[in-house]
């Protein structure tokens, strides 16, 4: 069956609010009833289908024709289905998502995948800062799923999170990984200064050597570690760059010894 496919009139003259449109919320209603769903985010109000030209289809599927940075928190508490925006969107992308999958063919802003729990996010331009960090008031941020950025992501990626993984093909801010919990970022490119800031538990891995690290990480030297090679397998399907990088000797930095001390940092040998 064909996706149910929304297409954007022309670009809003205020951001907007998709968390309604996810496959769980839109189950078992019309078109007319959807065209009727509330997206705006000041006191105007704004129906979808004062935005968008609607072509019905599968809600399992939702297709996002002419995004635009405007529209915030798509796939917002997402349970199953498929999103897929073609263009930029913008903040809060996949948010508390729990299943399914959201495939982003332009950029992100700011906290995508925030408090995620399961399913995966597929960005294949560039995310802003805070990539799987919580919001304010949150103690955690990324909690289970996989989140693959084929360009370049901006500070703090990975703040705070607890479960997950998360590939950066490209180049990352400062702070990646900062105050991790737990969890896997990967970031082939390169890093900016002081990764792992604090963190506690968990595994980063820089592709390239030239980055700065807080003095307080450990340097235990150059291993093969099988570890690595198990996470190349289940990163291989998801990125061969990656898990080309998990394939090869590492050398390991155990810290951040600032804070409890037993996450890590590998580095290409």
């Amino acid at each position: 069956m064909k996706p149910l496919v929304l297409t954007l009139r022309a670009r809003p003259d205020q951001r907007l609010d998709l968390a309604p449109l996810v496959p769980h919320r839109l189950a078992g209603m019309a078109a007319a009833e959807i065209e009727r769903v509330e997206v705006q985010t000041t006191r105007r109000r704004v129906l979808l289908a004062d935005i968008f030209h609607l072509r019905m289809g599968d809600v399992a599927q939702i297709r996002i024709e002419g995004a635009c940075d405007r529209l915030d928190r798509i796939g917002h508490e997402m349970t199953s289905g498929e999103i897929v925006a073609e263009g930029d969107i913008g903040a809060q992308a996949g948010r508390l998502m729990t299943g399914g999958s959201l495939t982003v063919h332009g950029s992100v802003g700011p906290w995508a995948g925030s408090g995620m729990k399961g399913g995966t996010i597929d960005i294949l331009g560039d995310a802003d800062e805070r990539l799987g960090g919580p919001i304010a008031g949150e103690i955690a941020g990324m909690r289970g799923g996989v989140v693959r950025v084929r360009g370049s992501v901006g500070e703090r990626v990975g703040d705070r999170m607890r479960r997950g993984t998360i590939v950066v093909e490209g180049d990352a801010g400062a702070y990646a990984g900062s105050r991790m919990i737990a969890g896997t970022l990967v970031v082939v490119g390169r890093s900016g200064p002081l990764p792992g800031y604090l963190m506690k538990r968990g595994t980063i891995v820089l592709g390239k050597k030239a980055v700065r690290l807080s003095p307080t990480f450990i340097d235990c030297g150059v291993h093969d570690l099988i570890a690595a090679r198990l996470m190349a397998a289940f990163i291989g399907s998801y990125s061969t760059r990656a898990a080309k990088l998990l394939s090869r000797p590492l050398r390991r930095f155990a810290g951040d010894m600032a804070a409890l001390g037993k996450g890590e940092i590998l580095l290409r040998a």
